[in-house]
């Protein structure tokens, strides 16, 4: 049996009931990962494309025995059941779950990096996440979370927080 390993995700939804769709991703979580914590959840304006509605963005931690690539097909079968679509690259979704850290793994493969690509350019993942790991080095990285949030460009820059998601369920 393959050890549990810890992992970073970061959730966003810009569509319909955004934090409804925030609390069925958590829920729904539990078929690729046990859920440990949640940050506070933040309203940020989107990043890449602006002319699209605010987001909300949470990170969460928690672990999997899953291999990356697995967990990569869990999260992208969830995002789907969760009416995600193809469309427009940082386009508006329901939901969006990316995996920003596996453990100290390096992962570099056309459609998966981990350490996120570009984690340490966001805001929206780097202040919740800092919530939780204020001082875990990434792999590859010479800054700690907190060292990486407080100099990070104001790409999709927060416009609120607004509190905990809840318990987890």
């Amino acid at each position: 049996m393959t050890q549990p390993v810890t992992i970073y995700l970061a959730l966003g939804s810009n569509l319909g009931d955004r934090l409804s769709y925030l609390h069925e991703a958590v829920r729904e979580l539990g078929d690729c990962i046990v859920v440990d914590q949640l940050s506070q959840v933040y309203e940020t304006e989107p990043a890449y494309v602006t002319d699209q509605p605010p987001f909300l963005n949470m990170v969460l931690s928690g672990t999997t025995t899953l291999s990356p690539r697995e967990l990569l097909v869990c999260l992208k079968a969830l995002e789907a059941r969760m009416g995600r679509t193809t469309g427009r690259r940082y386009g508006p979704r329901p939901i969006d779950v990316d995996i920003v850290l596996y453990g100290d793994q390096i992962v570099d493969e056309p459609d998966l990096q981990i350490p996120h690509i570009r984690m340490a350019e966001r805001q929206f993942v780097l202040q919740p996440l800092s919530e939780l790991a204020p001082d875990l080095r990434p792999p590859g990285m010479d800054q700690t979370i907190q060292a990486l949030a407080d100099s990070a460009p104001q790409i999709g820059p927060i416009m609120a927080r607004l509190g905990p998601l809840g318990h987890i369920s």
